[in-house]
């Protein structure tokens, strides 16, 4: 089975798109609190317009999907206790906002991004 250069390059941007995801909710994980709530809301808007944007320019739901899988991995592996007993996401108004409204952004992106996708014509070749 030979890769074709295309394939390669696909394959690096959809790589590309997990990072950015995981690297949002990283950040975010950490600063979500700065404007409470508005932080946390405009980190959400961020990882939504990050899935819309990702579906567009890789034509597919998969586009989408990718960062939104970065996002909740790096996001909920930031949310659970550590060993010491402490928390990266509080259980606070702003934690709330940052893990619900960031999973509702994530999942109505690729709702969007889905009903987008079924509307495209077909193309012709």
């Amino acid at each position: 089975m030979k890769l074709t250069q295309a394939a390669c390059i696909n394959a690096g941007a959809y790589v590309v798109l997990l990072l950015l995801g995981a690297v949002q909710g990283g950040i975010g994980s950490f600063q979500y609190s700065d404007l409470s709530p508005f932080g946390a809301i405009l980190f959400c808007a961020g990882i939504f317009v990050t899935c819309l944007l990702a579906a567009w320019g890789m034509g597919s739901v998969s586009g989408a999907f990718v960062p939104a899988v970065g996002w909740i991995v790096a996001t909920f592996v930031l949310s659970q206790p550590m060993s010491g007993g402490s928390v990266i996401i509080a259980n606070t108004s702003a934690g709330k906002w940052y893990l619900y409204g960031g999973v509702l952004s994530v999942a109505v992106a690729l709702v969007i991004s889905f009903a987008a996708t079924r509307a495209r014509p077909a193309r012709r070749s």
